[in-house]
């Protein structure tokens, strides 16, 4: 499996969470604020004033509507997935807490990544929304593959079963200083891939450490 990717969809492969506060918002519900966030991205209780008990109904009549099968691509995904998939030979297996249950709303996830990805998605795995990912990620344990997510337990779960984590940077993970290597978009992830090239995140940290060096020699 060399040339298999594993990867998460929401937040790596597709932009869902502007998706859906889009959604919201036309649906009637006011945007209050972006700027609190849990385990999960943006805090969706907070942002629209509703009760945490009623966020899963929203999260789950959103991914059984005809929207899911038009969510963006997130950042720079197609140009580098294709890129990977067409002048390298990699495939993509894709696994996803998604499902709501419905066989219609899985077919519509599929739906919108062969439209944007074509055939660089070889595999997808639709699991329960919040669902564990263990038991889908353990047969690739010890086989040199990496698996791209943006939420931080599932980046270190699958450290924890021998297989590179990779965490996509977004506001509500950009805290985590764990054994995962983190990327800012998906043209970090090909020259890391293709080309070995450290993500920029790293050369950052070193440049500020530097910095913060000399002003403690300054003082």
């Amino acid at each position: 499996m060399r040339n298999v990717i594993l990867t998460d969809c929401d937040g790596v492969l597709l932009n869902w969470e502007d998706a859906f506060l889009q959604w919201m918002v036309r649906n009637g519900y006011e945007l209050h604020s972006c700027r609190e966030f849990d385990n999960h991205g943006i805090n969706i209780a907070h942002a629209f004033s509703i009760p945490d008990a009623e966020v899963g109904r929203f999260i789950k009549t959103f991914n059984e509507s005809a929207e899911i099968s038009e969510l963006p691509p997130l950042r720079d995904a197609i140009k580098y997935v294709r890129k990977l998939h067409e002048e390298h030979g990699y495939v993509l297996h894709a696994i996803t807490s998604f499902s709501t249950g419905s066989p219609a709303a899985d077919r519509l996830r599929r739906k919108n990544l062969k439209n944007l990805f074509g055939t660089a998605i070889g595999r997808l795995v639709c699991l329960p929304i919040r669902g564990d990912k263990a038991d889908s990620l353990r047969p690739y344990g010890g086989q040199g593959i990496i698996f791209v997510e943006d939420r931080i337990q599932n980046a270190d779960l699958a450290i924890s079963l021998g297989i590179e984590g990779v965490l996509m940077e977004h506001d509500y993970n950009y805290h985590y200083n764990g054994a995962a290597t983190q990327v800012k978009n998906w043209k970090e992830i090909y020259h890391y891939v293709v080309d070995g090239e450290e993500p920029s995140i790293y050369a950052e940290r070193r440049q500020n450490a530097y910095e913060g060096g000399l002003r403690k020699l300054g003082q």
